[in-house]
């Protein structure tokens, strides 16, 4: 009886174990960034797809056009051995455009962030205007310490003249 209660224990504590792993996997995966991210990957994907249709069917035969080569050129090595330098030119010139796409994204991204903030700053920065008691208050302030600075300058003098 007590190994079926034990082996009942250590079930029921790798089922709560299980349960907290899955909660805490669902919480992380459900953040917004990871599904921002996830939705990117997929973007980018779909992308990708576009700029190798850009590159293959208008930048290559551009480049063949003005360099009077075949950008799907092959160099023959031994046998059945080829080095497919055309295919290697053609995925550096697809990680170029979108590198440079992305660039251009990031860079709009952080202007539009940066243009909120500053907004947000300028709105912080701009203290409120003093109401009439503040400023009534003020006056009399400063009319105080003139006064103060009046008496300590006559005090000052007659001191000098004894």
């Amino acid at each position: 009886m007590a190994e079926k209660d034990k082996e009942k224990n250590l079930a029921a504590i790798g089922a709560e174990k299980a349960g907290g792993f899955l909660k805490e996997f669902k919480e992380f995966a459900l953040k917004g960034n990871v599904m921002d991210m996830a939705i990117g990957v997929i973007i980018g994907g779909a992308f990708q797809g576009i700029v190798t249709a850009l590159t293959e069917n208008f930048i290559n035969p551009i480049i063949g056009c003005i360099g009077g080569t075949e950008v799907q050129g092959k160099i023959h090595l031994l046998g059945d051995q080829y080095i497919n330098y055309g295919a290697f030119l053609t995925a550096v010139i697809n990680f170029l455009i979108m590198a440079f796409v992305l660039f251009l994204m990031m860079k709009g991204v952080r202007t539009i962030m940066e243009f909120g903030k500053k907004k947000e700053e300028e709105e912080k920065a701009a203290p409120p205007e003093p109401s009439k008691e503040e400023l009534l208050l003020t006056e009399i302030r400063d009319l105080l310490i003139e006064q103060n600075r009046q008496k300590a300058g006559e005090e000052q003098k007659i001191e000098i003249r004894q």
